[in-house]
């Protein structure tokens, strides 16, 4: 199997070289991934500027631009050969609920799947993040699964692991996206010039996330495995929204 690995915390950061090194175990492994930290760059392409890649080593690259940029690079041109899987992470940090909207890690695996791919984006849960290598064990091992069993083809898997030892893992769960209350307000600052500026503010606190969803996996020490797809057309009100739409016509 070759594996193409990125990320959007970029190509040095601890989480993707712990995966790299977890990989290589088990297959041919290609890292191509940002030069820096580009989290929350969600689905965006770098349209209006050339993207430069820098090869590091024979299995990785550095790349000046998104972590969609990574993976569009990657498989549209820069790999000699077109990869068997994408797996984005280790994530530094959550990605649950509404954060996947926002995801850079999410986005690099939905890239994957755009262009026709097995895609998987894997995250790290908690505080000091000492534990990568129980996430990593988690990707192998469902890489064992995916080999019989394929994932569909508009299927993305995202997983969020609790940052415990393996020991300490409850299992495995099939969850749904929660959902977070709106985040908190920017914070204002002054540059030192006495300038306005602004910090993007936390993400909101859990609003829904009782069973079923990945924040009730994670809060319960259990791998939270949730199938995403990017249809965002919202079927069920279409037959309403054409009455409507009609209504306004008459």
């Amino acid at each position: 199997m070759h594996i193409l690995l990125s990320n959007d915390d970029g190509f040095e950061a601890a989480g993707i070289r712990c995966m790299a090194e977890a990989l290589a175990i088990v297959a041919q492994v290609t890292l191509v991934a940002p030069d820096r930290n580009r989290s929350g760059a969600s689905n965006s392409l770098t349209l209006e500027d050339p993207i430069r890649a820098h090869q590091v080593s024979d299995a990785v690259v550095k790349v000046d631009g998104t972590p969609t940029d990574c993976v569009h690079l990657a498989i549209t041109g820069l790999l000699a050969k077109e990869p068997d899987i994408v797996i984005s992470g280790i994530n530094a940090g959550a990605n649950l609920g509404d954060d996947v909207l926002y995801s850079g890690t999410v986005a690099a695996a939905m890239e994957g799947r755009f262009l026709g791919l097995p895609a998987i984006a894997v995250s790290l849960v908690g505080e000091r993040l000492e534990h990568y290598d129980t996430a990593a064990h988690v990707v192998v091992g469902l890489l064992n699964d995916l080999a019989n069993a394929p994932l569909p083809s508009d299927t993305i898997l995202n997983i969020n692991v609790p940052d415990l030892p393996k020991d300490e893992i409850a299992g495995i769960k099939t969850t749904r996206l929660g959902h977070r209350h709106k985040s908190e307000p920017v914070i204002r600052d002054k540059d030192p010039r006495g300038r306005d500026l602004y910090w993007v503010g936390p993400p909101g606190e859990e609003k829904e996330d009782g069973p079923g969803t990945d924040f009730d996996a994670i809060r319960n020490g259990y791998v939270s495995v949730t199938p995403l797809h990017v249809d965002l057309t919202r079927h069920s009100a279409i037959p309403e929204l054409t009455e409507w739409l009609l209504g306004t016509q008459s």
